[in-house]
């Protein structure tokens, strides 16, 4: 069953109480942002690895999130990168190709959006976007339905046929973070403002969540991943939203949260997930958890204290 066949539209989230306050109190504020502080943590960390070459010679990876080669062994490349090459006629090397399936192989299993939330350095640029955007009280403003993510990818690899050319590396946000670090200019700069201002003014979280192409190419190979954050006590949930407001992809979290009804598992399969735990983070009921796709289990689990958090 669809999203759309168990709630055609997420919760209202105006009229609310501040996001994870009832958690913070509960849980402490280190529980409350347990998997937040991780994920930025693995953000610069991978960042780390791939600049410590060119700025200090220790070269532990080569090349950047869209080619890589780590330790002079492991190839890495972005599928969706090497897709746009072979439509434009351009045969890689048999390391790009191996690099693409370790990488498919990878987050098939484990959650392929979980690249856009615990890897992408563009991540933390929208994710402050999304802060400033809400402290100034602004609308959500211009919202295309999240499929428009997959015209856009189907575009850019017309594209790319029909020019020849990697298209969508010319503009891509995500490689302009490391020309900008490494380089300076203003077309890198400028890109990564791009998307920040994009966030802030005109679409709320419309980057990542509704345009971005590398993010739905992740999106597909995820689909039916292991990994999976699951509600097995969804009965316990007071409908404080909190989750809903702190969810970069909230029309996933319908299904599993309300369907018990309708006989759907507690558990979030929507390919747009993230996985990025924030759900986790601010839910003071302890609702949320890691777990895998066939975890259809709903058992009741103690409340946390914040002396045990």
């Amino acid at each position: 069953m669809t999203d759309a066949a168990v709630s055609s539209r997420t919760p209202n989230l105006k009229a609310r109480a501040p996001v994870a306050a009832r958690a913070r109190r509960v849980k402490g504020f280190r529980a409350t942002n347990k998997w937040l502080i991780l994920r930025r943590l693995s953000q610069a960390g991978v960042l780390a690895l791939f600049l410590v070459g060119p700025l200090f010679g220790i070269w532990i990876v080569k090349g950047t999130l869209a080619s890589s080669m780590t330790l002079d062994v492991l190839p890495l490349t972005d599928p969706f990168m090497l897709a746009q090459s072979l439509v434009a006629r351009h045969w890689p090397e048999g390391l790009a190709l191996i690099g693409a399936g370790v990488v498919i192989a990878f987050y098939a299993l484990v959650s392929g959006r979980a690249y856009c939330s615990w890897v992408c350095p563009i991540n933390p640029v929208t994710d402050a976007a999304h802060w400033v955007h809400d402290k100034l009280g602004l609308n959500k403003g211009w919202q295309p339905k999240p499929n428009t993510r997959y015209f856009v990818m189907g575009a850019m690899l017309a594209a790319s046929a029909l020019t020849g050319v990697i298209a969508f590396e010319l503009i891509n946000p995500i490689t302009a973070v490391y020309r900008a670090i490494l380089f300076g200019g203003a077309w890198a700069f400028g890109l990564v403002a791009a998307v920040f201002l994009f966030d802030v003014f005109v679409s709320r979280r419309g980057w990542c969540s509704h345009l971005c192409p590398v993010g739905a190419a992740y999106g597909l190979i995820g689909s039916k991943s292991l990994v999976r954050v699951v509600a097995p006590r969804r009965e316990a949930c007071d409908d404080c939203l909190d989750c809903y407001a702190v969810c970069p992809e909230p029309h996933v979290i319908t299904p599993a949260l309300r369907g018990a009804d309708k006989g759907i598992a507690p558990v979030i399969v929507g390919r747009d997930c993230t996985a990025c735990g924030r759900c986790i983070d601010v839910c003071s009921e302890n609702v949320f958890q890691f777990s895998h796709r066939f975890d259809t289990r709903e058992s009741p689990a103690p409340h946390l204290t914040k002396a045990s958090a």
